[in-house]
Formats: C-alpha cells, structure tokens, sequence
C-alpha cells in the first residue's frame, strides 16, 4: 500500500494476508522506499519463528524543517503518522461476527483482506496508543491489538524482550568458546545509548560487562580499562532510569585514566596514551568520525549493536551499495574487524556480505533477523493472546478489565515462550554449523529445491553459488552461521505455509501444538478457547515448522521428504509421534540444564545422539505406515512400550552393544553429564530401532522383553551392530549416496526384523531362545556361513566401499529370506 499527500508519503509491505511488522517514521526522505524494502526482507525471515509472515511500513514527514522546536517536530510527525495509519486502514476489510465487511466505495480486484496489524518501530515506539485510538474510533475488529504495545500491551523496553533475546545469541556463541559471559568479564564496543531499548537492557545483561566504548548520534564514550565493573554497571542503570539521558550525562568520576565522553561535533579529540593503548591509535590527534571508525575495529570480545545505521560492509561491497549515505565515514570492513563475537540487537547494522566475510575469518555471528527475533515474537503473542481474550470480553466471559489484568499478570510467562524461541533457535544454527561441510549435500539439495520452486533467490540471499560450494567442499568447509540462518528462516517459511494449506489443524492431537505459543495459566483456563482461536490453523503450523527445525535441523524435514517420498504434512505427524514416543523434549531440557556445566562440545555430541535416534524412528514411522500417518495412535502403540524396554535395557543387552553401552555411560559420566541423561542416551542408536521390535512382537502376540532379546542375540551372532557401524562409515559426497546409505541402513533393519521374527515364531512354539537360534541357524547353514565370511570381510575394512555393503546385504537378503 502506497500513501501519498503533500505532507506525508509512506509505503506498507506485507509478505502474505496474514502479515505482521513494524511501522517506522523514516528520516531517508529520498529513499525510504529502499529502507523498507530491505526492512521488510529482514522481516520475512525474521517472522519465520512467528504466526505471521514479514510485514513492515514507513512514512516522511514532508514539512519538517530544523528551525523546529521539539514539540512543533513531534506533533507534525504524530500528525504524519495518524494519516498514514488512517489512509491504511480506509482500503482494509472489516470483520462484525465473522462477516467481512468491504471499505465504502472501494473497489476490490483482490479477495476479502481484513488482517492488517502493526507495530512499533523507529521514531513510533510511544505511537501504540495512537494508532489503537484510531482503529477503535473506527470499530475495527482488532481494536486495541491493531498496534501491539500500548496502554494495554506488552513495553518491550520494560520486559527488555529484544535485547534478552539477542543476548541469548551472544551468550550461544561465548559458551562455545567456554566462556560464561554472566561471570566473566568481557570487553565491548557499543552502538547506542543508555536510553535505548535495545542497547540500554542489552549493557544491562550482565554484571560482567566492561563498556570500553560506545557511540550514539552526539557522543562517544571511551573507558579504556575500567576497574569497577559493579560501579559501571550501577552508573549504566541510573542512566536507563533516567529520561532523556545520553552519555554527556555519564558520571566521570567512574570513568578509568585517559577516557572521557567526547562530542562527534568537536573538530578534534586530544589522544590520551591509555587511548591509544587500549585501542592502537597511533595520532595523537583524530576526528571524532576517525575515532569511531577505529572503535569497530578495535581487538574486543564483542560488538554490542543497539543502534541505528549500517557499519560494516564486505570488502567486495562498495558504500553505495550498502545504501546508507549518512554513515559511509564510519564503516569499515568486515575482514578489518577484531571483535570475537557480534551481537546484532539492532537492524540493519551489518550487511549480509559482511556477516559471511567476518565468519570466514572466524568471527561469531547470526544475523538481525535471528538476534533481535524476540521484540516482533512478543507482539506476535500479543496479538494472538488479545485476540482470544477479546473473542472471552465479546461473549460475555470477561470483562475488559479482566482482560487487560490477566495481560498483565501473563507478561513473564510471555518472555519466557519468547526467549526458548531465541535460544532453541540459535542452537538450532549453531549445531548445524558443527556439522560442517558433512552436511553440505544436504544444504545444496535444499537450496536448489527452493530455487527451483522460486522461493528463494540464491544471489539476493548471498547464498553461495555452486561453484562456490564446490570449493568450501573440497576445502572442507560448510555454509557459515549467516547463511544457515537464512536457510533456516527460508526452510521454516515453505513448511508453515505447506503445513496451514494442509490444515494441519485438523488432526486433533497436532491442534494441542496451539497451545505451546499461549502461557500456561491461559491454556489452563481457556484450553478449549485456544483450540477454536481464529488462527489456530496457522498457530499450529507456524509452532510445528518452527519445533521440528529448532530441534532437528535446517535440512531434516527436505532430506526425509526427499528419502521418504512424504509431504510436509506427513513429516509434521510422524515428526510430532517420535518427538512424544522418545520423549525428545524431556530429554533435549535436560541437555539445554547442563549450560557451563559440562563442555559445550559434550552438549553438542548428547544433542546430535538425540537427534540421531528420534530422525531415524520419524523416518521409520513415516516408511511403516504410509498413508495412514495417526499421529495419537503411533503415541499410544509405541510410548508406553519404549519406556518399559528402555528401562530395562542392562538385562536385554548382549555382547558387543553391551560393551559400547557401558563406554559410552562412562565417558558422558567422566565429563560430569548426570547418571540418568547418560544412562538415556548411551544406547540411542539401538532405542529407536526398538519400533521395529515393538511392531513384530505385537505381530507374533508375543512379549516385547522376548522380542528384544530375540533382537539383540541375532545381533551379536550375525555382527549386524558392527555392520550397521560400517554403513555409518560411508561417504556422503553427494544426494545420491546420502539416499543410498539410508536404503542400506533400512535394508538391514528390515533383515533384522524379519530374521528376528522368524526365531520369536519358533520360540512361540515353546523353543528356548538360543535353541531357536541354533535350529534356524543350523537350517540355513550354508547361507549362514556365506554372510559370517562377508560380514568378517566388512568389518576388516577401514573405510567401506558402497558396493561391498550392497553385496553383503544381498547376501543378507537371501538369508533373511530363507
């Protein structure tokens, strides 16, 4: 949408109907439009954790001039901004009851179109209220959750959500460093001030935080080597709680030798010897622009982000291609950059390119779009909370000073959902990072795909090209952290979209997945009115998508689609079934508890065993009942089963699984991993292929305990646990043979099963186990035989050969099948 008038033009993008994002008062006259263009492009991935897709809007004031006293400024821009919400608001449909009401002589080529939700943003973040006051005035149906925020709204500067959420991203990064950033002091530059929301709750974070320097639009603050960092902080609290500070109004007693707080319009600034110490400044006199372009470069921890404006570009990027004029005499490069760590709070701070250069080069990074995630999931929440209560205050249910109590009393059960959201996310990136160019196939399959669907523009995203990925391949390299946010963001999107077109909502044990994005108090109360809440199609899918790939991935749900010839739907099912039967969630909090006090490679390892064993039971689930995905039904059949066989796993085991159980429990042990987490996980690779046993015991009618030692005996003497560490072994250089090593790995459990299942049928008719063994064994002695001198000569090998194993599991076909 486009608003035009003398005094005021403004454009709204929106990715989709149901679109939400922020509205800024933009200062860009000339190219506004550009701005928001690339706000909204930011948005789009951002809004992958979210219901909604990216939305974001921006206007100028036309008649502004700099002889304006603050009041007469601020009044003609509220003025701007009160048209360019009511110019928004004269084209969007209504709804009364659930029927759709069309604007007075309007004429529509589109259809019915009533979601049309905004935000706050720069220059806007006290204009909730307006904007709420406007749609009121006109009866539209969202009332006050039009504009998120507000008297009866969630202050994000308040809860601090965005900055909380963005300091998750920088404590993921410093833990894999083994650094714990809330105890150990780290040194920070700063873009921004005291006052603002981002930055201010950001430098408020920590206790442990030294403030070298920092720099907003009128000042730059430098302490050089401060000493006193409980004082620092306190004198940083006293400026947040203070109106209208900056840091002129720092006091200077707390800062250390040789800093100061100097204006940007001075012509020049004396370097002190502790300045040019601490920050290798060789003049003795620079600019104030001089000053804050060697603050970027400085040798620090992190870069604390808060701030307005674009500062790092790629050394192959140009200043105008960056498209931030104002700041072209700041920015540096991003292979000039020393900091370890890049916290991006605020927008826009550093281009994609330049992410992707300082990553290659070692720095820690995501992007905006994952940092600062957490302020548009709060207005999100907001939105779909106020949404549901105010359906409770139309039918009578509540009044609307219950409504607007229980908002309030709601507000850290909010931050909470929120901020899982930013730290399984960030772990989500940072644990296929790890996985390095292991996994690159997976990502050029995924990548493709989406090109070739047209949901993804490679050379727009900076997503590299193929000879590109060819060379980070042979050099044994992987997508770096920016590029696998994007990947993230991109992936999530196509399933949320697939996902609500299928109606996801409508298998009754996916629609409970509505009420994880609620507190819990409200589900509590209201379950039945979260289940009926007007998006619930779109909840549910956007907190199923987002699950499954903060939980497993950026490429599980393409690989197993690719595999497994599914849809997205059918992923969602099975995905959500082996998440409950191998109670991933459980487990995977245990892990996430263990935060500095185990390793964070040792975390990363106990992750990947979980991830292993629940992406091998979905893509069981999804082989084993094609077209029939019953989501409950699986649940019910393989839960309680699990629980009981898992549990008594030291008895059931034989032979070599036995010894490879107990070195696995003892070296998570050794690195301080809990007794029941190690016991949990040290067999995973065995846990999901109990499915299978489940399925034929229940075949047979016979006890699952006797199948599973079934199982396991046939194991040992046929070698079928070392093979199946054999097949593990076999390269992944590209689709095909990622496709072929999961065939073989099926192939052998079905071999398994089915020799498993002819011994439980023997030992049915009252034959003890290893006699049963003996007599199936001695029936087929020459087949018997033919497979030991295979599997001897597969196991002998270091490095297996694709088509050894498929002969040897031929061999084993025709022995499984006699």
């Amino acid at each position: 949408m486009f608003v035009y008038s003398p005094r005021i033009e403004g454009v709204h993008l929106r990715g989709g109907k149901v679109a939400r994002g922020g509205l800024r008062w933009s200062d860009r006259r000339e190219d506004f439009r550009t701005e928001i263009l690339g706000l909204v492009k930011a948005q789009q991935v951002k809004n992958s954790v979210i219901v909604p897709v990216g939305a974001k809007g921006g206007f100028v004031a036309k008649k502004l001039n700099p002889s304006m006293d603050r009041d007469s400024f601020m009044k003609e821009g509220i003025s701007c901004y009160k048209m360019f919400i009511s110019a928004l608001l004269d084209i969007t449909d209504n709804l009364n009851q659930g029927e759709v009401i069309p604007p007075t002589d309007v004429i529509r080529y589109d259809g019915d179109d009533p979601y049309l939700v905004v935000a706050a943003d720069k220059g806007t973040a006290t204009f909730s209220d307006i904007a709420n006051e406007l749609a009121v005035d006109r009866n539209f149906w969202l009332d006050d959750a039009f504009a998120s925020g507000g008297s009866n709204g969630y202050d994000h500067k308040k809860m601090g959500i965005t900055a909380r959420g963005a300091w998750i991203s920088v404590q993921r990064h410093f833990r894999e460093l083994g650094i714990d950033i809330q105890h150990k002091p780290i040194s920070v530059i700063g873009v921004g001030d005291m006052a603002g929301d981002v930055f201010g709750n950001g430098m408020l974070s920590s206790t442990s935080i030294a403030l070298v320097g920092a720099f907003n639009h009128l000042h730059i603050f430098l302490d050089p080597e401060p000493t006193d960092l409980s004082a620092s902080f306190t004198e940083r609290q006293r400026l947040f709680d203070t109106p209208r500070t900056g840091w002129n109004d720092y006091n200077r007693d707390l800062i250390s030798k040789g800093g100061g707080v100097f204006d940007r319009s001075a012509k020049s600034i004396m370097v002190s010897p502790e300045m040019a110490s601490r920050f290798d400044i060789r003049q003795k006199k620079i600019t104030p622009n001089e000053l804050i372009h060697i603050l970027l470069k400085a040798k620090v921890d992190l870069i604390w982000n808060g701030g307005i404006g674009t500062y790092v570009k790629a050394s192959t990027e140009s200043h105008a291609d960056v498209g931030d004029k104002a700041n072209d005499v700041l920015r540096v490069n991003a292979d000039e950059l020393r900091c370890r760590v890049i916290g991006e709070g605020g927008n826009l701070g550093i281009t994609q390119s330049a992410r992707i250069e300082y990553a290659l080069i070692g720095g820690l990074c995501f992007t905006d779009a994952i940092d600062n995630a957490g302020g548009v999931n709060c207005s999100d929440l907001e939105v779909n909370i106020k949404i549901l209560l105010d359906k409770l205050v139309s039918q009578g249910d509540l009044t609307v000073k219950q409504r607007n109590i229980w908002l309030v009393k709601m507000t850290e059960e909010v931050s909470q959902i929120v901020l899982k959201n930013n730290y399984r996310q960030a772990q989500s990136i940072s644990l296929s990072y790890i996985e390095g160019y292991q996994s690159l196939e997976e990502y050029r399959n995924l990548i493709c795909n989406l090109e070739e669907k047209g949901k993804l523009n490679r050379a727009l995203e900076y997503i590299p090209s193929e000879d590109l990925l060819n060379e980070r391949k042979n050099a044994q390299q992987g997508l770096t952290r920016p590029c696998i946010a994007v990947m993230l963001s991109y992936a999530k999107n196509e399933m949320k979209e697939a996902l609500a077109n299928e109606q996801v909502a409508s298998d009754p044990c996916l629609l409970k997945e509505a009420e994880k994005i609620f507190p819990h108090s409200l589900v509590k109360k209201y379950k039945n009115e979260v289940h009926q809440h007007p998006l619930v199609n779109e909840i549910v899918a956007t907190q199923v998508s987002n699950d499954i790939f903060n939980c497993m991935g950026t490429t599980f749900v393409h690989r197993l689609m690719s595999s497994a010839g599914c849809s997205f739907l059918d992923v969602a099912k099975a995905w959500v079934a082996a998440r409950d039967i191998f109670d991933m969630t459980a487990i995977l909090e245990q892990i996430e508890s263990l935060d500095h006090q185990v390793p964070s490679a040792v975390q990363s390892d106990l992750i990947a065993k979980l991830k292993r064993m629940v992406r091998h039971g979905t893509r069981w689930l999804v082989r084993n009942n094609r077209g029939d995905i019953n989501t409950g039904v699986m649940i019910e059949q393989y839960r309680e089963p699990l629980k009981v066989l898992t549990s008594q796993f030291d008895s059931l085991l034989t032979g070599s699984s036995v010894e490879h159980r107990k070195a696995a429990i003892s070296s998570f042990m050794d690195n301080n991993v809990p007794e029941k987490l190690a016991y949990a996980l040290a067999s995973s690779e065995q846990v999901y292929a109990m499915l299978g046993v489940i399925s034929v015991a229940s075949k047979v009618q016979i006890e699952p305990q006797l199948a599973v030692q079934v199982y396991f005996h046939s194991s040992e003497h046929l070698q079928l646990f070392n093979i199946a560490k054999q097949l593990n072994l076999l390269p992944l250089d590209n689709h095909w043979q990622s496709l072929a090593r999961e065939a073989m790995r099926d192939d052998l459990e079905w071999q398994q099963i089915r020799i498993s299942k002819r011994i439980l049928e023997m030992v049915k008719e009252g034959i003890d186990i290893s006699d049963a063994y003996v007599e199936w064994h001695t029936s087929n002695h020459i087949l018997f035989e033919r497979w030991q001198r295979m599997a001897d000569s597969l196991i002998a090998i270091s490095i297996p050969e694709f088509s050894m194993c498929q002969v040897a599991l031929r061999e084993l076909l025709d022995l499984s099948q006699a």
